[in-house]
């Protein structure tokens, strides 16, 4: 135990001056390095909004360096993590791929961060599917972007989403994925197929929650709202520890949350992301760390993308999951091959 608080010590003091000198950063970014202001000559940054069904989205796009409208780029939607918004990891990703000179767009998924719907922190695999669309169809009409090399970048929960998109949305040429999870089959079965004994009691109470819903009761919630240090101290898998630590210290931003509707369940633990792989016959590169504890969601999704126009699996050595997050050394083995992935397939 005292190992484990020694690393957490460690990691909090290594990002939080960094992390505290952006607590005023104009966009509200809280990844290393981010842009603080529009320079011309630089990479760029420029916050908009459009409707998708009705909804506002909130969204970043990025722009290379010396960006001209007049030209045309290669584009890349990034889907963010589950819980998380597009100025943690997903702004940091997007942000590097502009630097080697994409147009880059991460969004808020509708009912969440500074999207608009209700209720908040609903989690339906169909809206998330959707944003990614919906990210495909701005950003093909945005200055500069040639619709005809469009690729998709998908992270964690983002990463299942975005396997789902590419396998009917042709407009995608190319798709990767970076430390992909299963959303339903970790609602449906638990983490590490850890709650295979409460699938129907879970069931029950996702029916009761949208019964209540539906009858005008107050809305419940699953998920952790907030957490002591204490019990990031005591739990035992790292991407929960080392998450907990990257969204509610080190990366926190008050628009992200790991709360989520309880009667999402109904539709997230009868989805799986790995269903229908067949379909992509897309390039697809898969990236996970190799001592990530969600491998193995990556491990099985692979095999399955069997037309594939070509396919990838890259391990980054010694990195766990939280960690391609945010960790210099391994976000730059990432951003080096999907700039070398992209680059061949866009």
């Amino acid at each position: 135990m005292k190992s484990i608080k020694l690393i957490l010590t460690a990691i909090i003091m290594t990002t939080n001056t960094i992390i505290s000198a952006q607590t005023k950063n104009p966009f509200d970014l809280v990844y290393a390095d981010a842009i603080k202001e529009n320079i011309n000559g630089k990479v760029n940054i420029h916050p908009v909004t459009y409707k998708l069904n009705g909804i506002d989205i909130s969204a970043n796009v990025y722009t290379p360096a010396n960006y001209d409208p007049s030209k045309k780029y290669p584009a890349i939607v990034v889907a963010h993590p589950n819980g998380g918004v597009k100025e943690q990891t997903a702004g940091l990703y997007a942000q590097r791929l502009a630097e080697n000179g994409y147009i880059s767009i991460s969004a808020d998924a509708a009912y969440q961060g500074a999207s608009g719907g209700e209720p908040r922190h609903t989690d339906k695999p169909f809206f998330r599917i959707e944003d990614i669309h919906g990210m495909a169809d701005f950003i093909s009409g945005y200055p500069g972007v040639d619709a005809n090399r469009l690729g998709a970048f998908g992270i964690c929960g983002g990463g299942g989403y975005t396997l789902k998109a590419v396998q009917s949305d042709k407009r995608l040429k190319a798709v990767a994925t970076l430390s992909m999870f299963n959303s339903g089959e970790v609602r449906r079965n638990g983490f590490q197929n850890s709650a295979l004994n409460t699938i129907q009691e879970r069931l029950e109470q996702a029916s009761d929650a949208r019964a209540q819903e539906a009858a005008g009761g107050k809305m419940i919630y699953a998920g952790v709202a907030n957490i002591k240090d204490e019990d990031i101290d005591k739990i035992s898998t790292d991407l929960y520890r080392e998450g907990y630590v990257y969204y509610y210290k080190t990366h926190a931003h008050p628009n992200s949350t790991f709360l989520y509707t309880m009667s999402s369940l109904l539709d997230l633990m009868t989805w799986d992301a790995t269903a229908n792989m067949d379909l992509i016959n897309q390039p697809l590169l898969m990236i996970a760390g190799s001592k990530a504890d969600t491998k193995y969601m990556t491990g099985e999704a692979f095999p399955k993308a069997v037309n594939a126009k070509s396919k990838e699996l890259f391990v980054i050595d010694g990195a766990t999951h939280i960690q391609t997050y945010w960790k210099p050394e391994y976000v730059n083995q990432a951003v080096k091959k999907l700039v070398d992935f992209f680059g061949k397939n866009l």
